[in-house]
């Protein structure tokens, strides 16, 4: 990828006006940004995402930005001496344990981020999921502890902010009826936001470049998908492992009123500006298709 530092002004100024007709498709619309995993424990990478989230941020995008932090919550539970455990990859939490990944998500991790929004030029606000009972959850299964699944998301406080011209970053923490914390995957609860947000677009960052035919090939990239055709992937068994839950997520946020979800390989450098403001695009989108009932 070019760096744009060394284009000369005639090809600055192209590269501004073949963005712009996204520019202002994209004004006032709202993209949810899930972000976590590789792309947040490299400090280049994260940046790169924080810049290009304040960019769209100042043309006119209502970013909202849903966080995770698994690596940083599994390095600071083995400097308490605690060993991370999971089962079918969701983390066994104990009370101990959901309040390490409290004081890691709603503390450490969401600070940092709001904190390089702003030195980067956006005005930004760190809120979790138990803020203003955002992200409203019950106990998933006894196995995992306070591991929760989402009953209702409650998405006012959210709404305030981006009325107000902040951009939300939204630590995923659930909370019960009696007041119990729980940990919530990412994903799922970047799902929720964005389907009661109805978003226009939701970027989920991952690790590989999006859903593949071949799984070792990266050229196999699939580039879009219908809600029908990622169903017949699953039956194929082309959309397995790691990816099914991603895949998953994708679905239900379309069927949660989102018009589109992007997975897309959040270490490559400005992918986010990439899918938002170029032809090109980035990664594999998941769309409604004509006739497909939600």
């Amino acid at each position: 990828m070019m760096d744009f530092q060394n284009f000369s002004n005639a090809q600055r100024a192209q590269v501004l006006t073949e963005a712009l007709p996204y520019i202002r498709q994209y004004n006032g619309k709202i993209v949810v940004v899930k972000y976590g995993g590789n792309a947040m424990v490299s400090e280049q990478l994260r940046q790169q995402v924080m810049e290009d989230i304040v960019l769209l941020w100042l043309v006119g995008v209502k970013v909202v930005l849903v966080h995770g932090g698994g690596p940083e919550i599994s390095d600071m539970m083995k400097k308490l001496g605690k060993k991370p455990e999971f089962v079918d990859g969701l983390r066994v939490t104990d009370k101990e344990t959901v309040d390490i990944v409290q004081m890691v998500l709603a503390g450490k991790v969401n600070k940092t981020l709001v904190n390089l929004l702003e030195v980067k030029g956006g005005k930004a606000m760190g809120i979790s999921g138990m803020d203003g009972r955002l992200i409203q959850a019950k106990r998933k299964n006894a196995q995992l502890g306070y591991v929760g699944s989402i009953t209702h998301v409650n998405i006012d406080p959210v709404m305030d902010l981006l009325e107000k011209g902040y951009i939300p970053v939204v630590s995923t923490l659930g909370v019960d009826e009696e007041g119990n914390t729980y940990n919530i995957n990412g994903d799922t609860a970047a799902s929720y936001i964005a389907g009661a947000l109805h978003a226009q677009r939701l970027i989920m960052m991952t690790d590989i470049a999006g859903v593949l035919r071949d799984k070792d090939d990266p050229s196999t990239l699939i580039p879009r998908l219908t809600v029908r055709e990622a169903v017949e992937l699953f039956e194929q068994k082309v959309i397995a492992g790691g990816m099914i839950p991603k895949v998953d997520c994708c679905i239900d946020a379309i069927h949660r009123g989102v018009e589109s979800v992007i997975i897309m390989d959040g270490t490559v450098p400005h992918s986010i500006l990439m899918e938002i403001l170029t032809d090109e695009g980035a990664g594999t989108m998941v769309i409604q298709g004509e006739g497909e009932e939600l």
